[in-house]
Parts: C-alpha cells; sequence; structure tokens
C-alpha cells in the first residue's frame, strides 16, 4: 500500500509529504493498482480537488480540523460569457470506484444563494463510495449522488465533467456524517444510504410569501433522480433531520426525475418538516411512479396522519427490503 501526507504548513522533507492534496494525488502513479491512503494533516484546504484514482482512502484528523474549501458557484461567468453551471461548480469531485473519503469537511463556500445559485460541495459519482464522519456544506445543491439523469430538462443543464460520461448506478455509504444546506442539497441517481446522519436544513436568507399567500417553502432536503427499474434510491437509517428554519416550511424531499425513490427509517424529524411530507414538484404524473415512504419516524415533524397521499407507510416486515445489507451488496467488506 502506498501511504502519503498532506501538510499545510509544508512542513517537512519527509518523503511523500505534500502541502496540497491536489499534489498528494498527482503524485499517485497512474499505472499502479495497490491501495492508496493519503493522511490529511489539520489545516484550510483551500482547493478544487479532482479525485479519478480507484482505492483511495483519504483520511483526516476530524472533520473539524481538515477542511478543504472552495467558492466556485452555479451562476459565475466563465470566459466565453456562459454560465458556470451546477456541475461545474463543485469543491470535490469524486470520480473513482472504492474510495473511502474520512474525518474531512468539503465545503462550498460560495454565498447567498440567490447570488450563487447551486453550489456543489461534494460531486460523487462512482460505486462502492463510503463517506465516514464526513462534514458536507452548502446552501443548494451540497452532495450531489452521481450518475447525472440520461437527458437534461434543458440545453446545457448538464455542462460539466461528466456530461457524456457513461450513466453509472453506484453504491454510496454515508455514515455519521452532517450534511446541511437549504435546497435539494442531497439530490442525484446513485443507490445511496445514509446512516446516522445528520441532515440539516439551513436558514440562508428571508423569503416572501408563495405566490398563492402561503408561508414560504424554505426548502427541500432531498431531489433523487433514480432511474427507473433501479431496486432503490436514497434510504436513511436513524438519521436526524435538524433545522433552523421556521417551523413547516421545509419538505424532506421532491422528485427530480420521476422515479425518485426515498425511504426513511426510524428517523428524527424536527418541527421544520411539513405535514404533507413531499412535494411532487408540480408533476401530477410523478405521484404515481415515485417511492416516497417512511417507517417508525419520530419527532415533531413525525406527522403519518397528515402526508401526503402518494406517501406511504412501511409496516415493520416492509421496511425490512431496505435492511443495509439489502440495499449496498457486499456490505461491509466493499466499504471498509
Amino acid at each position: 500500500m502506498l501511504k502519503l501526507t498532506v501538510a499545510p504548513d509544508g512542513a517537512s522533507a519527509a518523503a511523500n509529504t505534500f502541502p496540497t492534496i491536489t499534489q498528494a494525488i498527482a503524485h499517485i502513479p497512474a499505472d499502479s493498482s495497490e491501495p492508496v491512503t493519503i493522511e490529511v494533516a489539520p489545516g484550510v484546504y483551500e482547493e478544487k480537488i479532482t479525485l479519478n484514482r480507484p482505492d483511495v482512502h483519504l483520511i483526516g484528523s476530524s472533520a473539524g480540523e481538515c477542511v478543504i474549501t472552495y467558492g466556485d458557484y452555479a451562476r459565475d461567468l466563465m470566459p466565453d460569457g456562459s454560465k458556470r453551471g451546477t456541475f461545474r461548480s463543485y469543491t470535490f469531485l469524486l470520480d473513482a470506484d472504492r474510495v473511502t473519503l474520512e474525518n474531512l469537511t468539503i465545503r462550498n463556500s460560495a454565498f447567498p444563494r440567490s447570488k450563487a445559485g447551486q453550489a456543489v460541495a461534494l460531486y460523487a459519482d462512482g460505486d462502492n463510495l463510503c463517506i465516514k464522519s464526513c462534514r458536507l456544506e452548502s446552501y443548494q445543491d451540497t452532495l450531489f449522488t452521481g450518475p447525472l439523469p440520461p437527458a437534461p430538462m434543458q440545453i446545457g443543464g448538464f455542462t460539466g465533467p461528466k456530461e457524456f460520461a457513461e450513466r453509472r448506478v453506484g453504491h454510496h455509504y454515508y455514515k455519521d456524517c452532517y450534511i446541511c444546506g437549504d435546497v435539494d442539497f442531497i439530490f442525484g441517481s446513485a443507490i445511496a444510504y445514509f446512516e446516522n446522519c445528520e441532515i440539516a436544513s439551513v436558514f440562508s436568507e428571508k423569503l416572501p410569501p408563495e405566490p398563492d399567500g402561503s408561508a414560504p417553502v424554505y426548502g427541500y432536503a432531498t431531489a433523487a433522480s433514480t432511474p427507473e427499474g433501479s431496486p432503490y434510491g436514497y434510504v436513511f437509517d436513524r438519521c436526524r433531520f435538524t433545522s433552523t428554519c421556521p417551523k413547516a416550511s421545509v419538505y424532506l424531499g421532491r422528485p427530480w426525475r420521476d422515479y425518485a425513490q426515498t425511504v426513511l427509517l426510524s428517523c428524527e424529524l424536527g418541527e421544520h418538516i411539513r405535514p404533507e411530507g413531499f412535494h411532487d414538484w408540480n408533476k401530477p404524473q410523478a405521484r404515481e411512479t415515485v417511492l416516497y415512504a417512511e417507517y417508525g419516524s419520530t419527532g415533531p415533524g413525525a406527522a403519518p396522519d397528515r402526508r401526503a397521499d402518494f406517501v406511504r407507510l412501511l409496516s415493520a416486515e416492509e421496511a425490512l427490503h431496505y435492511a443495509k445489507e439489502l440495499v449496498l451488496p457486499g456490505f461491509p467488506a466493499a466499504f471498509t
């Protein structure tokens, strides 16, 4: 196994030690297939990172001490006058299989949302990805769980590093993470299992009432684009949905594509969750194709008798279908 170290103060002339994460990744031999561990010393790393080498374990000392940050955003103008767009705004592009990120903060610092638009912190596209004890921080579109859907809804909507790549649906495991944002801040097509994570809806800007005069909507925690026929989409197991937003102002999710799947198992829901739970994104046809389901929700945001009519309440037997070992084939060996 190849072991590399990143130390921001350049403290060392020691072999295999680098001042930036980008330099450490670049040092990995292109023709090598051996596993790689990159240990990251405490520090703030202002880098836009691409990791496209499989079998890498990138580990910091703690998420609070190891911060990767950058500030690209969708509404930023490129040299040709076009907008950067969502999928070029990432701070960290993870484009490989069998990668573990651990004890890191990955942050997109673009703010406010009214100026920045979408601002991806982690763009994760691969199979057998494991994100442990990490903080993923932004506002709109914090975590993208690739691949992209088959086609964009508008020309140029997918401009970015994977626009023309094969759409491979990978398996992701997020454990003990803190993921925050406001609008659609966990989105994409992967099969992803979130265990014991805090899903935090943040209050970014005061909003006016909706056009019909109703209270403003401050966010949507998820926007899955699960492919048609996929056995699973997003599963949240014993997660805590927290917020600094007003009461009943946030939806658990809405369908970026019509076959979105989002299932909650024994999750604790704060009072910010709207009683309907999920929104149909004004797509009446999606009510017949989405899978939005809950089992054993608790807390002030749990309102089983007031959920939208397209939300399923699972029995104990049905909930067993979403066990981690079924959602993530090969667990735990593939996710260490």
